[in-house]
């Protein structure tokens, strides 16, 4: 799901400055749910003698922020500049994954033509002068990479792990794992017994968990209400239909997401969560899920929606072009046209 930050006026300001040229650097913070400026600096010297002594200070280690630093080559859209991600292991790991959520942003509004290299930290060593250089070096080849290439590098560097407990998170780009509760892990258990019919979880956001709302009885009229309007949720239904003949018991995934009511921490939680989520419920419970459906209003949830979704209508083969009518009125008698070793009819 794409989150997008509110942009300051100021910063907005700042971002045109410094293409033209006239800063060495300038570090973006996310506050209050706004992209805002960190600080900024001039150029004095060299952009090597400058760039230790002016990024280095910049870092904090249980904040991450985007560093742009200025080069002193140009290209046809101006001066150069490294596009920097800091993300300190120390850091929360809802911090780390809002400002990776928003690196697509900040690079577009300051324009992307502009940035020469990419470069991701967790450690001063990472994107110091010596770090740049030995990021330059690794990207020199003999010949360049592809785009599935370039996308496995980009994993590569940005993977950052954190795992504190048995029971912890575990986050990489895939996905934040929160633990799941006992409760929650026993109504799990039943529905892949088939004992219960309908599972509602929800993430605790300040535990960094995953609990149980409720696990009440539930038929297909009962699903829209059971769906939050101001808060997300995960939901798995037992879905029993009859199809082709066949008596069916399918399991369905519903992921709720009311808008933008929610905060961006809350949405991007409950997106990042989802997939390691999944990956566990199948793996440890054998739940075989027919259909994973992502909604933000529970009206969607009718028997006719469910069905389509889980069956849905499979075309043979695909219709040939048909070639458009012409006017109306009469027409000519159909004549044969021979071509290199075919024939074919014409009007």
């Amino acid at each position: 799901m794409f989150l997008a930050l509110v942009v300051t006026p100021e910063l907005r300001e700042f971002l045109a400055r410094a293409r033209g040229g006239v800063m060495r650097l300038l570090k973006v913070c996310i506050q209050d749910e706004q992209l805002v400026v960190g600080a900024y600096r001039d150029p004095e010297k060299s952009w090597e003698q400058d760039y230790d002594r002016f990024l280095l200070p910049l870092l904090e280690d249980q904040e991450p922020c985007y560093i742009l630093y200025r080069l002193d080559s140009q290209n046809a859209q101006g001066y150069e500049w490294i596009f920097i991600s800091w993300s300190p292991d120390q850091s929360p790991i809802k911090q780390k994954m809002l400002y990776a959520a928003t690196r697509a942003t900040v690079k577009k509004e300051f324009g992307g033509g502009h940035v020469k290299s990419e470069l991701f930290g967790t450690a001063e060593e990472d994107i110091c002068l010596q770090g740049y250089q030995r990021h330059v070096s690794s990207c020199s080849g003999p010949a360049p990479l592809t785009l599935a290439e370039q996308e496995l590098q980009r994993i590569k560097i940005s993977e950052v792990k954190t795992e504190t407990s048995v029971e912890s998170k575990h986050q990489t780009l895939q996905g934040i794992a929160f633990p799941i509760l006992e409760t929650a892990r026993r109504a799990l258990q039943q529905l892949a017994h088939k004992h219960i019919n309908y599972i509602q979880l929800r993430l605790d956001v300040e535990k960094e968990t995953i609990e149980l709302v409720h696990s009440n009885p539930t038929e297909i009229r009962d699903l829209p209400r059971r769906v939050p309007k101001d808060t997300p949720r995960y939901h798995f239904f037992l879905y029993k239909h009859s199809h082709e003949g066949d008596y069916l018991e399918s399991v369905v995934f519903i992921y709720s997401m009311p808008g933008y009511s929610c905060s961006i921490k809350e949405r991007m939680l409950y997106s990042s969560c989802k997939s390691r989520l999944l990956e566990g419920v199948e793996k440890d419970y054998q739940l075989e899920i027919a259909k994973k459906l992502e909604i933000d209003n529970g009206d969607e949830l009718t028997e006719d929606f469910l069905y389509d979704e889980v069956h849905p209508k499979q075309h043979a083969h695909k219709q040939a072009f048909a070639k458009p009518r012409g006017p109306a009125g009469k027409r000519g008698h159909k004549r044969l046209i021979k071509g290199s070793g075919e024939t074919r009819q014409d009007s």
